[in-house]
């Protein structure tokens, strides 16, 4: 199952010296400018798909201000889910990050193929600049991509990693207030990269709408609000549940549930936390969300410990398909202007 984004349990490693300041010198970068032999996304007339939008803009980030002068051509995702945000304005990532694992052979890459993003990808392939659990980006990938923005926000990208991409093109790192890689709010990401492309109103205006879901599913289910949640994943043959600030958590209180916060504490400041048998009563809540495929969810139920709690002895779980069938774990786990509808629509109808 998809969890290893890299956490501070499994920091950045430094890179080889092959990925040295020379590597990443003048040479490597001389041809960063577009020209009329690249790959860039044309529309029928041969322009590009990425829209004017309104600029210049400044934005502050986790790492300092990033002037983007005009509207980008060429945009690499560094961020996990990133790239998402990037498609909902229009515009088609060059280069993105591989989120989710593509099954060997198989083509095209399973992270253009989602029910939410397969329309807005077509037929555009873009480079993959990293996989997920891979210690940085590549850079030299990156930099043949000849980039005019590079969008690091859902990233646990440090200084030293930042100040490379830098010197490739203008680079927007989180947010400036996130104290914890990925556990700002989906709305200020969204808010975020939205302003980087120069479409901060078209921005606010999706977030609002995607808000407005929420709002409804709180308000037409309002027996949830008294209810505790926790939404979790079997992993490494342990129950490994999210924590509040994730945005598998905020999406179900979202919707009205109170979450166990007892797992903040737990996870110290991580994104999820694994826990021992002792600990399992910080899952004993009145509903379980289970994000896994089919061969993880079959090994949890076979987890006596598990199947002693109280939620799973009254029926009282959702079980989530991660990357299979609908992939409604995918949608949740993403949390993305894109995917937050469908992931709305499908969590609301697991309680249902």
């Amino acid at each position: 199952m998809l969890l290893p984004r890299t956490t501070r349990t499994k920091p950045w490693r430094r890179l080889a010296a092959a990925l040295s300041a020379a590597a990443l010198g003048l040479g490597l970068l001389a041809g960063c400018g577009s020209d009329s032999s690249d790959s860039a996304d044309k529309s029928s007339d041969g322009t590009s798909t990425a829209g004017s939008g309104a600029f210049p803009v400044t934005v502050e980030h986790a790492f300092g201000t990033t002037k983007v002068a005009e509207a980008p051509q060429r945009v690499v995702s560094v961020g996990y889910t990133d790239d998402q945000t990037i498609l909902a304005f229009g515009i088609k990532p060059v280069g993105m990050v591989d989120q989710y694992p593509n099954p060997a052979g198989k083509t095209p890459d399973v992270n253009t193929q989602w029910p939410w993003v397969k329309e807005k990808w077509g037929d555009t392939r873009p480079e993959v600049i990293m996989k997920n659990g891979d210690s940085g980006p590549n850079y030299e990938k990156i930099a043949a991509l000849r980039p005019d923005l590079i969008i690091a926000v859902y990233s646990e990208i440090d200084r030293a990693a930042y100040d490379k991409l830098s010197r490739i093109a203008p680079t927007v790192g989180r947010t400036k207030a996130e104290k914890e890689p990925f556990s700002a709010p989906w709305q200020d990401n969204a808010l975020h990269i939205a302003k980087a492309l120069g479409k901060a109103e078209e921005g606010e205006k999706m977030v609002a709408d995607i808000q407005g879901k929420l709002d409804a599913a709180k308000k037409g289910h309002p027996e949830l609000g008294g209810r505790t949640a926790v939404v979790l994943s079997w992993y490494k043959d342990s129950v490994a549940p999210f924590t509040s600030t994730d945005v598998r958590g905020r999406l179900v209180t979202g919707i009205g549930f109170t979450y166990q916060t007892e797992i903040d504490k737990v996870a110290d400041g991580n994104f999820y936390t694994t826990l021992s048998p002792e600990r399992l009563d910080l899952v004993d809540v009145d509903r379980i969300f289970v994000i896994n495929d089919k061969a993880d969810q079959d090994a949890l139920k076979k987890f006596k410990l598990f199947t002693n709690l109280d939620a799973v002895k009254n029926g009282a779980v959702s079980y989530l398909l991660d990357s299979e069938g609908p992939a409604v774990g995918a949608a949740i786990s993403q949390g993305t202007l894109l995917s937050m509808p469908y992931a709305i629509d499908e969590l609301v109808k697991s309680v249902e």
